[in-house]
């Protein structure tokens, strides 16, 4: 009788225990890594532009295991438009890689060239073809750092009496530093794809070509690792998330603000992008872009350091693995603002709009899932996806294959600021953030089961 108590116990922990086993053959890891330059001609920069600071680039690493392969890319722009993304996902397609094992994410420098859809996707492509040329047998690890160099940006301003732009230090804010690196069985660097929660928006005043941190951490940590590897940056859920020290945000913000006050205009709620309106003859302007530019060399080489750190930590390294990727769209209720007011600090007026799409994605490398999404998502429902993941090596990747009509997704909570990323967000409180989290489980679970 006791024997057949036990037996019928294991049969239902068999029942109700979780099961991991992936879909897809496991084999042999291989991997290649290649970046390609885009950055346009100085004849080419548009009216208004102040020339070059760096390189733009479109990095690549491809794996596969014997049965199928994935790219993962990302590409210093402020985001892969649908035009883009259908381009360079046909001309990827073709050198033999499934639509849904196709991940391309934008840094979402706030300082990147114009490129056409066309010529850009085909250096997309081509980062590609050159990363696949290079495959090899290899082996992964997943680690993570942390870095203190983001923070949460909704700040409500006690001077002013109203929401504003600046750090919010007492806010939650995801410091964690996700890194996949790959290397070759004999231990020589191939690539590292990394993340991390943080708006490229330092160098978006000076109305330069610039790859910002993003860009600039990936080289630092190339030229610095050596032995060609590719560094990719991919974003993280960074739509409430700046860099900590920003002087847009406060001296420059003032000084244009004198500016056009002398002129009779008032932007103190609704400032111009970019560097309009910024008189280049101030000595102080200058000084404080000239300050823009070290910060951006600063927290490329403080970000690269802790890739580099958490890439030298790594013990145990897998060679035979799974290779799984999924796609889903999801719809959520939109809403249209029909009043003004400024950026942000006043209630907005809303009337029903069309659903939202918003396209989500997956791509699983053994037991390492990278979730994406097209949008830019507030940083609580990148942390509620990532713990609710049945796995503790798990990354999302934002403004990835496309660019939602959804403006900023606040998690629910946050729909209580007057922040100008809730005011203008044209999903309704209350549907996004359960959708996308569930929606990316749901992803992991049919890849896994």
């Amino acid at each position: 009788m006791k024997i057949l108590k036990l037996a019928f116990v294991l049969l239902c922990l068999c029942l109700t225990a979780p099961s991991w086993a992936q879909n897809g053959a496991r084999g042999q890891l291989t991997a290649g890594a290649a970046k390609v330059d885009f950055t346009p001609a100085e004849s080419e920069l548009p009216e208004g532009s102040y020339g070059i600071l760096n390189h733009v680039y479109s990095r690549a690493i491809v794996v596969g295991n014997g049965s199928t392969r994935c790219a993962l890319i990302s590409i210093d722009a402020g985001g892969v438009h649908e035009g883009l993304y259908q381009e360079a996902k046909k001309k990827i397609m073709a050198l033999g890689i499934p639509e849904a094992n196709i991940i391309i994410t934008a840094t979402h420098t706030h300082a990147g060239a114009r490129v056409d859809n066309g010529k850009l996707s085909d250096k997309i492509a081509e980062s590609v073809r050159l990363a696949i040329e290079k495959m090899q047998p290899a082996q992964v690890c997943y680690g993570e750092g942390v870095s203190y160099l983001n923070v949460r940006r909704d700040l409500f301003d006690a001077e002013r009496g109203s929401w504003w732009e600046g750090p919010n230090y007492g806010a939650e804010s995801d410091k964690t530093v996700g890194v996949i690196y790959f290397k070759t069985l004999n231990d020589k660097p191939i690539g590292v794809y990394y993340n991390y929660a943080m708006h490229a928006v330092i160098t978006g005043n000076l109305d330069m070509v610039s790859a910002d941190v993003p860009g600039e951490t990936s080289t630092y940590i190339e030229e610095s690792v050596g032995d060609d590897i590719v560094a990719l940056w991919s974003e993280g859920a960074a739509g409430d998330q700046n860099p900590i020290f920003f002087q847009q945000t406060f001296d420059l913000r003032d000084i244009r603000i004198a500016d056009y006050a002398k002129k009779g205009i008032d932007i103190s709620n609704k400032m111009p992008p970019g560097g309009q309106g910024m008189d280049r003859s101030n000595p102080k302007v200058r000084q404080l872009m000239d300050e823009q530019k070290r910060m951006m060399m600063s927290f490329a080489q403080i970000l690269g350091e802790e890739v580099k750190h958490t890439m030298r930590e790594m013990r145990r390294f897998e060679t035979n693995v799974t290779l799984n990727g999924a796609q889903k769209t999801i719809t959520v209720p939109g809403r249209k603002l029909v009043n003004n007011e400024g950026r942000a600090g006043y209630t907005g007026v809303y009337e029903d709009a069309d659903p939202v799409e918003l396209r989500l994605g997956l791509i699983m490398i053994d037991d390492i899932p990278i979730g994406t999404i097209n949008a830019e998502i507030y940083n609580k429902i990148g942390v509620r996806f990532k713990k609710a993941s049945p796995y503790r090596r798990t990354m999302i990747a934002t403004i990835t294959n496309g660019f939602a009509a959804a403006g900023y997704i606040p998690d629910d909570e946050s729909y209580g600021a007057q922040s100008f990323e809730v005011i203008t967000s044209r999903v309704k409180q209350g549907y996004a953030e359960t959708a996308i989290v569930n929606g990316l489980l749901d992803l992991i679970h049919d890849v896994t089961h």
